[in-house]
């Protein structure tokens, strides 16, 4: 087995980047980390060993990054707002090239063709989950309180709901209620969705958040954090179903206790 002493981060926006940075530090790494303007927080200059800023898109200055500084192991951490496509990303003549090439912009076919313009000059593509075992969700209810049976029933439905827009590339996050859907996760990302769809049944929705059924497990892997909680108090949902063993919780202390504080539900369902 390869050991990796120095691995590359390709940090987008959130608390995941940052908690990967942390980790592979406890592990004794190196990290380097290419960050994207806007999206990345600032914070994680202080837990990397070199940080290069890019604008989105710039693919040719970010692979040269890593060749520059001798990586051979990459990950990817946080997500880039999609919204980014139509305003705000400067792609150069690299990240023009694979958009040219692309039919679609689903998600999945946005970040493999990144991960094979990476992998044609030697960098590997590692899972985003690498030394992070610790944040991924187990089985069980992590909550004080337990799902009613109604919010029992809007899981199961939701779970099929949300695995066939995961299986279109849509998104991974539904939310339902009475056995409705409510709100589809795209392009706005999990948050918003939750805000769209809670906002439409004055409370009690139950939010659904899956593992793509093709997911790649290298990146955009589901997760869910503060942000998460604070978007559900805010239309008052009332009940969270995320997928055992893929799913990362970030800061997991302070969302289970916002959780208990607000009387919501987290579930972590393992997949039949």
């Amino acid at each position: 087995m390869t050991v990796i002493r120095k691995i590359g981060l390709i940090a987008g926006n959130g608390n995941f980047p940052l908690a990967f940075a942390r980790a592979a530090r406890d592990k004794g790494l190196q990290v380097i980390a290419v960050a994207h303007e806007g999206e990345t927080l600032p914070e994680l200059a202080e837990l990397v060993d070199g940080i290069y800023w890019v604008k989105v898109g710039q693919l040719g200055k970010l692979i040269k990054v890593f060749k520059d500084q001798n990586v051979a192991d990459v990950l990817m951490a946080g997500g880039i707002k999609k919204t980014r496509l139509f305003g705000g990303a400067m792609p150069d003549l690299r990240g023009m090239a694979v958009l040219a090439r692309m039919i679609h912009k689903k998600d999945d076919s946005l970040l493999r063709a990144v991960a094979q313009e990476l992998e044609s000059e030697g960098i590997t593509v590692r899972e985003s989950t690498l030394y992070l075992d610790n944040l991924i969700a187990q089985p069980g209810v992590l909550t004080r309180r337990k799902p009613t049976k109604d919010e029992q029933q809007d899981i199961e439905f939701g779970w099929q709901t949300a695995k066939e827009i995961g299986r279109l590339d849509i998104g991974q996050t539904v939310v339902v209620k009475d056995q409705a859907v409510l709100a589809v996760e795209a392009i706005e990302g999990t948050d918003e969705a939750i805000r769209r769809g809670g906002g439409l049944c004055g409370e009690g929705a139950v939010v659904v958040k899956i593992c793509k059924p093709q997911q790649d497990l290298r990146f955009d892997l589901p997760a869910i954090g503060p942000e998460t909680m604070k978007s559900m108090q805010d239309v008052k949902a009332s009940c969270l179903a995320i997928e055992a063993g893929k799913t990362i919780i970030l800061d997991r202390e302070t969302v289970i206790a916002e959780a208990d504080r607000a009387n919501i539900t987290i579930v972590a369902r393992a997949q039949a």
